[in-house]
């Protein structure tokens, strides 16, 4: 006789869906896994837009693949076009494509801890994880005030930018809309370093305006130094006005040097190699704004003052060693980071001088950060260099008249998030176009998904070490 089981106990369908739910839900998976879906649903939900939105663009939608690069290319704050988005794009389509880089340039769990904190709910330790990294880096900055002030970071900003940026074009077009859209998509692009521009030429026009590119260039480089170290320098100016003492972190303090060296020693490249060249016609004070743009659009941002394609092959070399450094760690830039190369020259000068532990500023940096940095570098290389390969290969097939340079120029530029170009881009077939968003991905999440793969222990092979055998090393 079966066994009547009461109604109240009964498992329905809506139990069951939720019981199914559980298993799959995403706090059974890896931070970094949650990381990269988030960038993948964006870009994916960005693509269909594309597609299915109507008003979008001036003339026949986008194709699939196409709409995928362009999508790719505004969430991971590229910057790399395959169509002019000043003359293709209506304003509800630039609209799109600025909506979409504001929330790459943040991510999304960033707004989804953010919405979390506003309803007055505390964020879990896993949630806390996710949105921000200052865990063991700067323990005196709590994980919900550095949210909180993100946003707020972001959002001031972009908005001062914008009123500069307003008030320097106030008489170059027709009516305070049209300046008023110009200067708002100008200064979210440029904080968070996508390098997409409402004119055909990016700001070639602006070489001679040195107040549009200043502004241009605070933006960016705010953007690129990282929040939490914005967040910190924030806390440090604070805790002076009230006469207390702060101590800036060891990440701040590689993030702050490295950023003033790079910028500098770029700087100083460029004046050197286009004084006489691409800027020849512009007096020295405005060749001294323009070449400073260069040292500083050439790490991530992507916007370009001169027509690349016609730099001096020195100049361009000099671009993809700069783009290769990238921004910082936490930043809305891409890259290999600066803190990465900064902890890879500070072993190379210590193993030079004989010490075995890297140390700066009077602390000495864990030997698993030094391995980790190591490790990235190595996997970048190798990476970027598939890339490269892949262009070559493709492009030279298809027929094209091989140019390494400028394709290696377009790898570095997608991987490294920059999107500047040799003008390569408008050219490339499907494939090698397939290939460059596979490198604007991987460069805006992957290196930091390996490095926090990396960190992951595992117990099996940390119980026992095989015996030391040394190898001969130069």
């Amino acid at each position: 006789m079966p066994i009547l089981q009461a109604k109240g106990n009964a498992p329905d369908s809506r139990s069951r869906w939720t019981l199914f739910l559980r298993g799959w839900t995403w706090t059974r998976l890896s931070p970094p896994r949650v990381f990269v879906g988030s960038f993948l649903l964006l870009v994916l939900l960005g693509t269909v837009g594309l597609k299915v939105l109507p008003g979008l663009y001036t003339g026949e939608p986008l194709g699939w693949i196409d709409a995928l690069f362009t999508s790719t290319s505004a969430v991971c704050v590229t910057g790399l076009v395959v169509v002019d988005t000043a003359t293709y794009f209506t304003l509800r389509g630039q609209l799109f494509i600025l909506l979409l880089i504001q929330i790459g340039g943040l991510g999304m769990i960033t707004f989804t801890s953010l919405i979390i904190v506003a309803l007055g709910r505390r964020l879990s330790l896993r949630q806390e994880s996710l949105s921000t990294s200052n865990a063991g880096v700067a323990p005196h900055v709590q994980p919900a005030r550095l949210l909180r002030d993100i946003v707020g970071f972001t959002f001031l900003l972009e908005l001062i930018g914008a009123i500069a940026l307003f008030c320097v074009w106030f008489h170059d077009f027709d009516d305070w809309r049209t300046t008023a859209w110009h200067a708002v998509f100008h200064s979210v692009s440029a904080f968070c370093n996508a390098g997409f521009s409402t004119f055909s030429d990016s700001l070639i026009s602006a070489q001679t305006s040195p107040a549009v590119l200043s502004v241009i260039m605070f933006l960016i480089v705010l953007g690129g130094i990282g929040f939490l170290t914005l967040e910190e320098l924030y806390l440090f100016q604070k805790a002076k006005r009230k006469g207390q003492r702060f101590r800036l972190s060891l990440h701040s303090r590689l993030v702050l040097t490295t950023t003033a060296v790079l910028l500098v020693v770029g700087w100083i490249g460029y004046f050197l190699l286009d004084r006489n060249g691409v800027f020849k016609h512009l007096g020295t004070g405005d060749t001294l704004v323009n070449t400073l743009f260069m040292s500083v659009t050439a790490r991530t941002a992507g916007f370009n003052n001169i027509d690349y394609g016609q730099a001096s092959v020195g100049s361009n070399f000099f671009t993809i060693l700069l783009m290769s450094v990238g921004g910082s760690p936490g930043s809305t830039a891409g890259g290999l980071k600066t803190t990465t190369v900064a902890l890879i020259f500070l072993v190379a000068w210590s193993r030079l001088r004989g010490q075995q532990t890297v140390t700066v500023a009077g602390r000495s940096v864990p030997d698993e950060t030094i391995q980790r940095a190591i490790g990235l570098f190595v996997i970048v290389f190798g990476i970027v260099t598939a890339g490269i390969l892949s262009l070559a290969v493709v492009e030279t097939q298809a027929g094209r008249t091989p140019d390494f340079l400028r394709y290696m120029f377009e790898a570095v530029s997608a991987f490294n998030t920059v999107g500047l170009s040799m003008g390569a881009t408008y050219e490339l077939t499907d494939g090698s176009r397939v290939t460059t968003v596979l490198l604007m991905f991987t460069g805006r999440v992957g290196p930091l998904a390996i490095a926090a793969a990396l960190t992951v222990r595992n117990d099996r092979s940390g119980k026992f070490r095989y015996a030391y055998e040394d190898v001969v090393v130069g």
